[in-house]
Parts: structure tokens; C-alpha cells; sequence
């Protein structure tokens, strides 16, 4: 068995696991990462991302040479489309942020690119079999790497930012589902499409045919979806009828129509675990929570959490106690929850249940009018999508 000594182990290399690492490099304390995948999975692991300003700042003070203002697109504001007609939410005007368009996968390429320069201890096609002496100093990580071979690493702390999947949930919780949990009666049926954006920013589009998301990916790539079943096949439709559907569901703007090259069909959960603490064990990001992306909070509370852990470690190694270790879940739940019910409020708002009678459908109607009617309403919104600021966030130099 090969045995590795280290302050931190972080299981998981997604955007949680890669950005603690960089952050506890810029205050002194080691780490290792370990993940089951190879780079190039996790490169590929294509997500849409909307980050937040709060985001944005945490990335430019920690990742060099990041590509999110670059090669992301700022989007000041949203649309709102129904009853035929589209209302713009004005982000800049009313709460002077915007958010950024910005795919998960470009954020973990310029991640991975920041490890390689400081030669960071990330360890790829390493399954994390086991975690134990938790009622220690020095717990122990129980992996296997590609070739078979036993690792252990020996750490003082422990991070779970493996994701739903990963065995670090059920660690903390005693099973991988003990928690807070809702499954929605619909999902979202997505495809990218060879095109043209349709529009300079995202459309939220609630008709009485259901609801549409209409997005890109870049200039020559859009990233759109329809409310559908979720025993929907992707192979339900033509492209005719997707493009027919769509436009339907979004009369106050003209699509423009490509050759659709991708189809997949997306669930919607909420979690949130009962724990997010097991002795020297923390989780961050899905390990910890998921939110339906219909308010595009999921990377954004990650880094939320990762923001307050770093913090709390770095006290703890600087000799200032361990308060902010002991408050973690407690100040991390905080943000969390508001992070649901944002998520919860605007899918809720938007989506047709299967069962909605006239009157649930007017009264969804008469809220969006609410909202976009008033100023009030319309800075609730904006507030909430452009997100708060971050606890424990103390600007650092690169």
C-alpha cells in the first residue's frame, strides 16, 4: 500500500474539490486530490453555468488567467415571456450586477490548468473506497488506483466534493439519501442545436403549452429547453415537432432553427443532507446539495460553500480556533436554503404541474405580472438570479 501524508484530502476534482485545492494553496496548506475519473471525463463533463458576480470575483482573486470574462458571455438581465409578450429583467439597473454565461467544463479546464502550474497533488482514475478513523486526529482515506493498487492518504480533514454519486454523502450521513428531498413532477428536455443565439439573453417562457428555456453555448451554438414528462425518450419528437414546440411555447420571439446534434432529457431534485459534517469530514457543493437549474444557483452555492470552509481551515492552521470549523454546516445552511427556495420559487412560478387546473394557471399568471409589474418584484429577482454576496469572503491577492 502506498501511503501519502497530507493536510486536507479532497475527494472529488469537480469545481468544489478543484477550487478548494486552489484555494488552500494560496494560504499554505497542503492538500490531495483524488478523483475516479480520467482528465478528459472530466473536461467533457458538459453542464451549463451561469456564475454569479460573487463567483466571478472568487475566480478572478484565485484562478489565474480564467476565461470566464473572456470567453463567457455578461448577460444584464433575463426575459420573461407570457401571455404572448416578453418583460426584461434588468439586472444592471436594478442591483448593478450582472451574471455570467460560462459552461461548467471551461471553469474545470481553467482550474486544472491553474493545479498544473503550481503542480498540484490531483490524482486521477482513483476510486475512493472508504473513510475511516473519523473519531481521530487523522482519519484516512481507503482508495484504489486505475492499476488495482491500494493508496491511503492520511490527513487531518477530510472534503466530500464527489457529487450525489460519491460515497462521501452516505459518510457523513449514514446513508447517501438522508436528508431533505424533492423529486418534481416534470423535467426538461434539452437539446443544442447548430445555430445562432435567438436572443441576446436567456428567455424564460411560460405558455399554457409549458414552459422553454431558450439559451446558447456560444455564437454558433444554442442550448435550449421544453418542461416535458420524465419518462419522455429523447427520440419522442422530431426535430420538426422540437422546433415547432419550441417556437409555440415562445411566440414573442422568432427562433432561429439549426441542426439539432444533442438531445438528453433532465431530471429535477432538490436535496439538501441532513449533515454536512462527520468529526474531521466536510461536504461541499452536490455532495452536500442539488437545486433544479431553473435559477441557475447549483455552481454558485458550491463555491458558497467553498468559500466558508477555506475560511474555517485556515483559521483553524493559523492558530484562530476552530469556530468557524464548528459553525460551518450551521453558516453554510444559510445560503443553502436560500438558494432552494430561489430555485424552488422561480420553477414553481414558471412550470406547469401535470395536474394544474385553470385557476393554478391563472394565479402562476397573475404572479409573473406581480413580479414584472412591479419594481419591487422585479429587483426580488434580480437580486436572487445575480445571488447574495458571499459569507466569509475575503479577497486574497493572486
Amino acid at each position: 500500500m502506498t501511503t501519502i501524508r497530507t493536510q486536507v484530502g479532497i475527494i472529488g476534482a469537480g469545481p468544489a474539490g478543484l477550487l478548494l485545492g486552489e484555494m488552500l494553496e494560496r494560504e499554505g496548506i497542503s492538500s490531495v486530490i483524488i478523483d475516479t475519473r480520467t482528465r478528459e471525463d472530466i473536461e467533457q463533463t458538459i453542464r451549463a453555468g451561469i456564475l454569479e458576480q460573487s463567483t466571478i470575483d472568487v475566480l478572478d482573486a484565485i484562478v489565474p488567467n480564467h476565461r470566464a470574462r473572456t470567453a463567457g458571455y455578461r448577460h444584464e438581465g433575463i426575459e420573461l415571456d407570457f401571455d404572448g409578450a416578453g418583460h426584461r429583467i434588468d439586472f444592471e439597473a436594478l442591483v448593478g450586477q450582472a451574471v455570467y454565461l460560462y459552461p461548467q467544463h471551461e471553469v474545470l479546464i481553467d482550474l486544472l490548468v491553474a493545479a498544473d502550474a503550481r503542480n498540484a497533488d490531483i490524482r486521477l482514475e482513483v476510486t475512493a473506497n472508504d473513510v475511516v478513523d473519523l473519531d481521530t486526529a487523522t482519519p484516512r482515506i481507503l482508495a484504489t488506483t486505475k492499476d488495482g493498487e491500494p493508496l491511503e492518504i492520511v490527513c487531518d480533514f477530510v472534503v466530500g466534493a464527489d457529487g450525489t454519486r460519491g460515497i462521501s454523502r452516505a459518510l457523513v450521513n449514514g446513508a447517501r439519501r438522508e436528508g431533505h428531498f424533492r423529486e418534481y413532477p416534470f423535467a426538461w428536455f434539452g437539446i443544442l442545436t447548430e445555430a445562432a443565439p435567438s436572443a441576446p439573453e436567456l428567455i424564460y417562457a411560460a405558455s399554457e403549452r409549458g414552459f422553454a428555456l431558450i439559451s446558447q453555448r456560444n455564437e454558433t451554438v444554442q442550448r435550449m429547453y421544453l418542461q416535458c414528462d420524465p419518462e419522455m425518450p429523447v427520440d419522442a419528437m422530431t426535430d420538426d415537432e422540437i422546433w415547432d414546440e419550441f417556437q409555440a411555447r415562445v411566440p414573442a420571439t422568432e427562433l432561429k432553427r439549426g441542426p439539432i446534434f444533442q438531445r438528453d432529457v433532465l431530471r429535477f431534485r432538490s436535496f439538501v443532507a441532513a449533515k454536512l459534517r462527520n468529526g474531521p469530514m466536510f461536504l461541499v457543493g452536490d455532495s452536500a446539495h442539488t437545486v433544479p437549474p431553473t435559477g441557475a444557483k447549483g455552481m454558485n452555492v458550491a463555491v458558497a460553500d467553498v468559500v466558508l470552509l477555506n475560511r474555517a481551515l485556515r483559521e483553524h492552521y493559523a492558530g484562530g480556533g476552530d469556530a468557524f470549523l464548528d459553525s460551518y454546516e450551521e453558516d453554510a445552511l444559510v445560503r443553502i436554503w436560500k438558494a432552494q427556495h430561489f430555485s424552488y420559487w422561480m420553477t414553481s412560478m414558471l412550470h406547469a404541474a401535470p395536474n394544474e387546473t385553470s385557476y393554478d394557471h391563472n394565479r402562476r399568471i397573475a404572479e409573473l405580472r406581480t413580479v414584472t409589474d412591479s419594481e419591487a418584484g422585479r429587483k426580488f429577482l434580480a437580486e436572487g438570479y445575480t445571488g447574495w454576496q458571499f459569507a466569509g469572503w475575503e479577497p486574497v491577492e493572486k
